[in-house]
């Protein structure tokens, strides 16, 4: 039985092999990339039991996703296949400054995910179901499957994690700002970031003081509504870490700078890993701050993502050879 179930939608991914605008690149590979499946493979490498749970459809780019995520060590036992609608797609673009990601899921099968996917067999065992912001957003169906199943994690006893992940190109003219925060109250574990924080919790947050001051006020919140983990996440700026009692400043760490995209979804199966294992707030923290890192030096979301003995090492700034 998976420790973690993650639910949502995987695209396959075509990363370009060259820092140009596309209309100038003559040589892509195809990866996968999905914020949900993203952790439960992070999770994976550190040595938990995960599993994912989504659609897909029966296409080649479906087996794709599917070959990729099960050669993980990720149970793909809850992924419905769907013959009526195709799997999603993603196109990244790598700039002088940052990477640009165009997104190919209207109709995708991954849409098209209802209550009746997520039952409570699929769930049996785990001790959190991790969601992001993204998957209620896909569509109607995707929202009534939300809505239904963070009850029923709070009936089974399991914890509620939930990464905001806010897509505004998914929202079209609705704001669903109300509706992710309210997520984000219910959420037993919340993994955010600074802005996204800034975003649903703006009337709690005092502008004029200093970032910490904001993130206290962020991490106060939460916790009065139930909130036991919290990471606040700001880029190359650190992260902050709380539990019910501290909260702690994590500083950046050094990385080589290629893909920043996924780096976050490491972050949080790293912190999920530290709670898993009974680590304390701080250490916790280090090893999802230095999941990110990794992340960020490979192109792709998934590559650069460490496994337990590699995390281990870059914590302890220890040397090993392999040759």
């Amino acid at each position: 039985m998976a420790e973690v179930v993650t639910i949502g939608e995987t695209m396959a991914s075509v990363i370009p092999q060259d820092f140009l605008p596309l209309e100038y690149v003559g040589d892509y590979r195809i990866s996968i990339a999905g914020a949900e499946s993203n952790v439960a493979i992070g999770l994976a490498k550190l040595g938990h039991k995960s599993s994912w749970i989504s659609r897909l459809g029966n296409d080649a780019l479906g087996r794709l996703v599917m070959k990729k995520i099960r050669a993980e060590g990720v149970d793909t036992n809850g992924v419905v296949p769907d013959k009526d609608h195709r799997t999603g797609l993603m196109v990244k673009e790598f700039g002088p400054q940052d990477t640009s990601v165009y997104y190919y899921r209207e109709h995708s099968a991954a849409s098209f995910l209802t209550e009746e996917d997520v039952t409570l067999d699929k769930l049996r065992g785990a001790k959190i179901v991790h969601v992001s912001g993204i998957t209620p957003i896909l569509s109607p169906s995707c929202r009534r499957m939300t809505d239904s199943l963070v009850p029923l994690l709070k009936e089974q006893g399991i914890a509620f994690s939930f990464d905001p992940n806010i897509r505004r190109t998914l929202w079209g003219q609705t704001d669903y700002r109300p509706y992710i925060r309210n997520l984000l109250l219910s959420a037993d574990i919340v993994l955010t970031g600074m802005d996204e924080a800034r975003i649903l919790l703006e009337d709690k947050i005092d502008a004029r003081v200093a970032v910490e001051e904001q993130v206290k006020q962020i991490v106060d919140f939460l916790r009065q509504n139930g909130a036991s983990w919290i990471a606040v996440k700001n880029g190359a700026a650190g992260a902050y870490a709380a539990d019910r009692k501290d909260m702690v400043f994590l500083p950046p760490y050094p990385c080589r700078l290629v893909d920043s995209v996924g780096a976050g979804d490491a972050f949080d199966a790293a912190f999920l890993a530290g709670i898993l294992e009974g680590k304390d707030l701080t250490m916790a923290g280090r090893m999802a701050a230095m999941a990110g890192a990794m992340a960020c030096e490979s192109r792709g979301d998934i590559e650069g993502y460490p496994d337990k003995e590699q995390l281990s090492v870059r914590l302890d700034n220890s040397q090993v050879v392999y040759r």
